[in-house]
């Protein structure tokens, strides 16, 4: 039973919502959910045909041999999705509630329900394959409830993954390496299949899955096979999950997030080795725009959560298309491999649009005020955010660059221009949008934090939407190339729509102006906002 000091916490944070959202955009609020629906629509209706094959006893064979392999992939994809999305869902703020009453035990059970955030699509598809079981005449009606601990067990282990990430990235000096390590693991499949043997790994999956693991334990309880061997596999592997869980959550209830930024902290103050690269635009550039290109690069450059999201950029996004574009032993594949650079630098880019474009002012949060009171004019403010975005684009993509020289895959100059070229096109339409917005959907974003802490409904509606509407002058680039057969064409429609480009950044930048004056007020609470006891 919830006990009264949890039904406050939950309380104060349906509170905290409910006096925000008659606030904000409900034309924005209305579209997200548009969105959302669509999108867990989709896992609802794969649930559904999941419920339909299970609930057919001619399939039950077919299920024996499925059914392992979709429970391995429903937790890989509740455990790592999370890490590489960065965004570890709705969590308690513990700093906002450890002066409270309230017993430790109750606060992790709020918070092992609360990691449903993480994966509530494959919890659609476990509920569809429990409903359809329970509809099979050949299986018992004990055995869906199989699933349960299986669900638990998800749960608990993404509790104790979240408290040992946040305490790990509370670190400066280990914050990006944790980061990496993490990148690795996860697309150490790919690099496997793209330097190992295809025969060993159709080898291990082809076989009588092992009745040692949680997931083979699951479905064969599932199938109403009932074993005292799986019931004590699953239940140790739950028990487990259950020890680190907590034990992770009670070193993170006594971690002084404050004293461990301190210990990482240099010693004294020092100058950074890139201060090059920080005051170049004041040299470039005359003041204010100067000295505002300089602040971006600074406060971006010390923010956890753009520098995660930038290593990802020329590591996990040159690892996870790296086995689609080259064979095995290298062998090269035409359309991804000839086009290689300039897809994994739009998938970089794609990763660095919440920071830099949909949300430009959320970093600023209360700060934000400043800009409409300095007498700085606010489109000075927005041109200065855009320019420091299109210099880390480009370092982005620099980098991505000699990344692939390192590791000596195939290069050349005319892909490298053709690189630059397809992602500063597109970086001006997504600008472009970006603008808009930053103004009519912002929010405070905490940029210490490395993950988020709920994934934006809106932010996903911007990618859905807005990012293949950018891609557009593009395809039709290599229409063109298609077309005509040169490389000439391609680059000839680059540059016309560079020129469109700058129009509609242009015209977007007024169109931003416009709505700034008219939602001055809303902006600044928005960003102003602080969260509840939930983080969400």
């Amino acid at each position: 039973m919830i006990g009264q000091q949890t039904r406050a916490i939950v309380w104060a944070q349906w509170r905290s919502m409910r006096n925000y959202f008659p606030r904000s955009n409900k034309g924005g609020a209305i579209f997200t959910g548009i969105l959302t629906a669509l999108w867990y629509g989709a896992f609802v209706y794969l649930a559904a045909i999941a419920g339909f094959l299970l609930s057919r006893p001619q399939e039950m064979g077919f299920a024996h041999d499925v059914l392992p392999a979709a429970l391995l992939i429903c937790l890989l994809y509740w455990q790592l999705i999370p890490v590489l999305m960065a965004s570890m869902g709705s969590s308690l703020d513990i700093r906002k509630l450890l002066v409270y009453p309230i017993p430790k035990g109750e606060l992790f059970s709020l918070e092992v329900v609360l990691r449903v955030s993480t994966g509530v699509e494959m919890l659609l598809l476990v509920t569809g394959s429990a409903i359809g079981l329970l509809l099979n005449p050949k299986v018992p009606l004990w055995a869906p409830l199989a699933f349960a601990p299986f669900v638990a067990l998800n749960l608990l282990c993404s509790a104790g993954v979240r408290d040992l990430l946040v305490r790990l990235l509370a670190r400066k000096r280990v914050r990006e390496i944790v980061a990496f390590l993490f990148v690795i693991a996860a697309a150490l499949p790919q690099l496997l299949l793209l330097r190992g043997s295809p025969g060993r790994f159709r080898q291990a999956f082809s076989g009588e899955a092992s009745a040692f693991w949680p997931w083979t334990a699951t479905a064969r309880l599932a199938e109403g096979e009932f074993a005292w061997l799986s019931v004590a596999v699953l239940s140790a592997w739950t028990a487990a999950a259950y020890f680190f869980g907590r034990w992770q959550f009670e070193r993170g209830l006594n971690f002084d997030y404050g004293e461990a930024a301190a210990r990482s902290a240099p010693a004294g103050r020092t100058a950074s080795r890139l201060e090059w690269w920080y005051t170049l635009p004041s040299a470039l550039l005359p003041d204010p725009l100067g000295a505002l290109v300089e602040k971006e690069l600074r406060s971006l450059s010390r923010a956890p959560r753009f520098r995660l999201v930038f290593l990802m950029g020329f590591s996990f996004g040159l690892l996870i298309w790296a086995p689609m574009a080259f064979g095995r032993g290298g062998a090269r594949l035409s359309l991804i491999g000839d086009n290689y650079l300039t897809l994994v630098s739009v998938y970089a880019l794609l990763l660095l649009s919440d920071a830099l474009f949909w949300n430009c002012f959320g970093f600023d949060r209360s700060a934000v005020q400043v800009y409409f009171l300095a007498p700085v004019k606010l489109s000075l403010v927005l041109l200065g955010k855009n320019l420091a975005a299109m210099l880390f684009v480009l370092l982005e993509i620099s980098a991505i660059a000699v990344v692939c020289a390192l590791l000596r895959l195939p290069l050349s100059a005319l892909q490298i221009l053709e690189a630059f070229s397809v992602t500063c096109v597109v970086t001006l339409f997504v600008l472009s949008i970006g603008n808009l917005s930053s103004f009519y959907n912002p929010r405070a974003v905490n940029p210490v934090k490395s993950f988020r802490t709920g994934a934006s409904g809106r932010t996903q509606a911007m990618l859905m939407l807005a990012f293949p509407i950018a891609l557009i002058p593009v395809a039709m680039a290599y229409l063109a190339r298609y077309a005509f057969d040169s490389e000439l064409a391609l680059f000839g429609v680059l540059l016309v729509s560079a020129a469109l480009g700058g129009m509609v950044y242009s015209y977007s930048m007024g169109s931003a102006m416009r709505v700034a004056e008219d939602r001055k007020e809303r902006i600044i609470a928005t960003l102003s906002r602080t969260e509840g006891p939930i983080e969400s």
